[in-house]
């Protein structure tokens, strides 16, 4: 049987869901602002919000830390310590108790504005947290694990998408295992999402971690010679770290391997160089770093979904 949760690319690296109403049963338009279905197991309650006009200062609270995920439309989101435009593929984390402030300056009957809250208990998040801390412990110089106690916004990667659209399905699918079911990908969840905001630090130039984290140092000397060889063994000698100890420590933090972390990066800047005319493809591929025309078409295409010629074409026209 064909699911009913669909993908849709807004970008060749993310997706968000499009919720069918076959996959609603209890759906019901009852309200025209944050009109909300609720689906509830042992350790999380999923909301469904539907907005069908226009508002401005809409409050919401929740009673435990919530995940807060654009599906359609867009919010302006006024939060303690930010404001921001949301949109489909977006994210935020709230502590439990923090109140949001939300404007839906485009919802209307024909394009309602969809976003699901899915709440998750402390107690299941701790256990995860410290699950998490004794099979994959943090470098000496980070904090422990912890799930973020703050308003924590950010753009969803492949894998925390395909999560949520696989609770969707848990919540609504009214299964005898589904709080089984559901326990197992929260846990996952709570992982990955610690895993993106560690990242998130970590790779963010504005933050100054490397002068007291030896991963964002590390970062931050990928990025300064990204035209240059690189290799793993340089990189652990750099951080003063074993290959094997290095490796691990990179892909518990981050989510990804150092090698992976390099090809993003010198994918991000052949990007930018395919902008200019004057450079050739063969050109982009060295001076981004690649040493071997078909490996970089290959990693630029998984990256982007297309080759070098067919991005820069579609960016020039």
């Amino acid at each position: 049987m064909a699911s009913d949760i669909k993908f849709a690319i807004i970008s060749p690296r993310f997706y968000f869901m499009l919720l069918q109403e076959s996959r609603l049963p209890r759906r019901k338009l009852e309200l025209h602002v944050e009109n909300r279905t609720v689906y509830s197991l042992n350790n999380a309650e999923l909301n469904i919000y539907e907005t069908h006009q226009k508002a401005s200062m809409i409050e919401l609270t929740f009673n435990a830390p919530v995940l807060a995920s654009m599906i359609k439309g867009k919010k302006v989101m006024h939060l303690r310590d930010q404001d921001f435009d949301f949109y489909p593929g977006e994210s935020v984390i709230m502590p439990s108790g923090e109140p949001m402030v939300i404007d839906f300056p485009e919802a209307n009957l024909d394009n309602p504005t969809q976003c699901l809250a899915l709440t998750i208990s402390e107690d299941n998040i701790q256990k995860t947290v410290q699950q998490l801390n004794e099979v994959a412990p943090r470098l000496d110089e980070h904090p422990e694990w912890s799930f973020t106690d703050h308003n924590f916004h950010f753009t969803n990667d492949v894998a925390v998408n395909q999560i949520i659209a696989r609770l969707i399905w848990i919540f609504t699918e009214n299964h005898p295992s589904r709080n089984l079911f559901a326990e197992m990908m929260l846990k996952e969840l709570v992982i990955r999402l610690m895993q993106t905001e560690a990242r998130t630090l970590l790779f963010d130039p504005q933050t100054t971690l490397q002068n007291h984290s030896r991963l964002a140092f590390i970062v931050e000397f990928i990025r300064q010679n990204l035209q240059t060889p690189l290799t793993v063994e340089q990189l652990c000698k750099k951080a003063c770290m074993s290959q094997t100890h290095f490796f691990r420590s990179f892909k518990n933090e981050t989510g990804i391997s150092p090698i992976d972390f390099i090809n993003i990066e010198r994918i991000k800047l052949a990007k930018n160089m395919l902008t200019n005319p004057t450079k050739s493809v063969t050109d982009v591929c060295y001076a981004s770093g690649f040493n071997n025309l078909s490996y970089f078409t290959k990693i630029f295409k998984r990256a982007t979904n297309l080759t070098p010629s067919e991005y820069r074409q579609k960016i020039t026209h």
